[in-house]
């Protein structure tokens, strides 16, 4: 039990001490047994208020600490090192959230002070049972994971591997690359966009300490921070990536050459069954359309392409395999997806042969790509009239309210190309221009020098009037309505999640936000990491973002990924469930409710806790029927002061 516990308030700048009178507060608590000290300070956190609680410790002789601030989340692990470097366990500390679940909720500074002096009663009742508690330590395992391989997954995985770690790169497609891969240009400053990415996919090809795992996904994440199983699930090419040359013979034999759209190409043109990617693929090897193979569906091709392969490369034998990879770190760069224009069917995309999605104009612009980098309409013309229409699906309560970021600048790029390659007349219907980066302002005032029209206000509607495309809006500048007719329309997409981030987040036990993408930590303070120790995030999988963002926040989580394994060893919560096992009956309820996997029967029928896996969540405690579990810093008798202290 506690002899002496110090109190301390902190007024948050005006965050508390606007609505709690953190005075009268510290009066309540020198009223409440045990207590010999209780001090207010502006800024509890800061290194004078921590230097307020070193120095009573040393001076009053303190045996407990507690302390009423914001949330644990945020500053529990900065008051458990003040208290530990004045010489007491970390564990005697404890806090009252006086911030999240007082001063920001109530606006009633009476009612409010009164709520503070109870949740400050419940913390000191429940200290005066506190005792030491020691934290375990684990080495770590010196390899990191990396999911997706666009160019926020290649820049993370070649800044680990630089250090000499090990690095398992997993994507779900065929080749590396992702979305970037496909792009011609880049804002602002209108670089090959293939000329920047290409080097670094065979930096990764190049590099000993990376093992590629293309046609592979995460279906299995288990261990804990330094310490991950992971489980990787390959599907089969039936190519030997190791023996195929990228001759591409194959994919002019296949009975289906020019049959199957064209993914890379945004459905623009037609692919083999058996085909590279694109020709800077990485690895540079075919690959089987398992779903449209009909010697994989039906077992009964003439497989034309086993003959034309003179390398031997292809095996129709071949079987999905699955490996597990121990590994200390994870960094999770899924990407997006782009917004399917066909839900939003007023702007004809689907119906209309001239709408075409940004993508699609991106690979018409290509010289790579299926036009040969002309600007052409259906009928094979050039294009009198262009229009762009910004916002489609972001910014629209039908369909995604956020805003995509990139939308407004890849279509000033692509109008500008469009001048460039063309003499038609170029219009961007918007909402707002979002040019926030940097050169963007000066890019976007170019490109309206250079005759680009831009039209404040949202499209309506898109429609065929008199065998021509017209395109129906407001000008929202001029109050007028526009009825501009048209060769070509293309639609800015949005950004969405990548498709199996559901899945992924539940694989990974790491939340989504409303908008369905990874949900950071803290938006500010811990921007790259989940709230899953040693799960770092980077890239367009947390929310839309320009390329040198996604590249800035790839080498974020790098580094934090690094300095995970810098440590060489990990401290593990030592506040985890304990079983009594004179009174544990072998029910399993323990076993099937723990989230965690971190309780299972050993060879006596007794429940036994893996003190590394478990987070001392609690779950297990209350599902337990007999009370045999015991949450150490959490006991029913500490929970209970609280509650007590509370009431009082």
């Amino acid at each position: 039990m506690s002899g002496k516990i110090g109190v301390y308030i902190c007024h948050c700048g005006n965050n508390i001490a606007g609505t709690v009178d953190c005075r009268r507060l510290a009066e309540s608590a020198l009223k409440l047994p045990g207590v010999v000290v209780a001090r207010e300070y502006e800024y509890m956190c800061s290194d004078p208020g921590q230097a307020l609680i070193k120095a009573d410790v040393r001076e009053l002789g303190l045996d407990r600490v507690v302390v009423a601030a914001c949330s644990p989340r945020m500053h529990e692990h900065t008051f458990r090192n003040t208290v530990e470097e004045s010489g007491l366990n970390p564990y005697l500390l404890e806090m009252a959230n006086i911030r999240e679940q007082c001063s920001w909720v109530h606006s009633e500074p009476v009612a409010a002070t009164a709520k503070a002096k109870s949740l400050l009663a419940g913390a000191i009742n429940k200290a005066r049972l506190d005792r030491e508690l020691e934290p375990r330590s684990f080495p770590v395992t010196e390899a990191v994971l990396v999911i997706g391989a666009g160019i926020a997954g290649i820049h993370a995985a070649l800044g680990i591997a630089g250090t000499g770690r090990k690095v398992f790169l997993v994507e779900r497609e065929p080749s590396i690359g992702g979305h970037m891969a496909q792009l011609d240009k880049t804002f602002p400053t209108l670089d090959c966009s293939a000329c920047i990415l290409t080097p670094r996919m065979v930096d990764v090809a190049r590099e000993p300490n990376i093992e590629l795992l293309t046609s592979s996904e995460l279906v299995g994440l288990s261990g804990f921070v330094g310490n991950f199983k992971a489980t990787v699930r390959s599907r089969p090419r039936y190519v030997d990536a190791s023996r195929c040359t990228g001759c591409g013979d194959c994919q002019d034999a296949c009975v289906l050459a020019g049959k199957i759209p064209n993914e890379f190409e945004a459905g623009l043109s037609a692919r083999s069954v058996i085909y590279i990617p694109f020709p800077q693929s990485v690895p540079l090897s075919a690959s089987v359309d398992i779903e449209n193979c009909l010697m994989v569906t039906r077992g009964n091709c003439s497989s034309p392409c086993l003959d034309a392969c003179g390398a031997g490369a292809i095996d129709f034998d071949a079987v999905e395999t699955t490996r597990e990879v121990e590994v200390g770190a994870v960094v999770v760069a899924t990407g997006f997806d782009a917004f399917d224009a066909s839900r939003v069917p007023q702007f004809g995309y689907g119906r209309y042969p001239e709408v075409l999605t940004a993508l699609q104009f991106e690979r018409m612009l290509s010289a790579s790509g299926p036009t040969g980098g002309k600007i052409l309409t259906p009928e094979g013309r050039e294009p009198e009239t262009i229009a762009f229409l910004h916002c489609i699906g972001s910014r629209d309560e039908n369909t995604n309210q956020y805003c995509s970021r990139v939308c407004c600048m890849y279509s000033m790029k692509q109008a500008h190309l469009a001048r460039e390659k063309t003499s038609a007349s170029v219009y961007e219907f918007y909402i707002d221009v979002t040019a926030f980066g940097k050169g963007y302002q000066e890019f976007y005032r170019s490109v309206r020098d250079e005759g680009v029209f831009f039209v404040r206000g949202k499209c309506a509607d898109v429609a065929r009037v008199g065998g021509r495309l017209k395109v129906f809006a407001e000008d929202t500048l001029l109050g007028r309505q526009v009825e501009l007719p048209v060769d070509m329309v293309v639609l800015a997409t949005g950004l969405e999640p990548a498709v199996g981030a559901r899945k992924l987040a539940t694989t990974l036990g790491i939340p989504l936000g409303q908008d369905g993408f990874f949900t950071e930590a803290h938006l500010k303070l811990r921007p790259v990491e989940a709230n899953t120790a040693g799960i770092f995030l980077a890239g367009c999988c947390l929310g839309p973002k320009d390329i040198p963002d996604t590249v800035a926040q790839a080498g974020a989580a790098s580094a934090e990924a690094i300095g995970l394994l810098d440590r060489g060893e990990v401290d593990v919560e030592a506040a985890v469930a304990v079983i009594d096992r004179e009174s544990c009956g072998g029910c399993a309820l323990c076993v099937t409710a723990c989230p965690l996997e971190a309780i299972l029967l050993d060879d006596e029928g007794i429940a036994v806790v893996n003190e590394a896996l478990c987070k001392g969540c609690g779950t297990c405690a209350a599902t337990c029927l007999s009370g045999t579990v015991i949450m150490e810093h959490s006991t029913d008798e500490q929970v209970l002061a609280n509650i007590e202290g509370i009431l009082l």
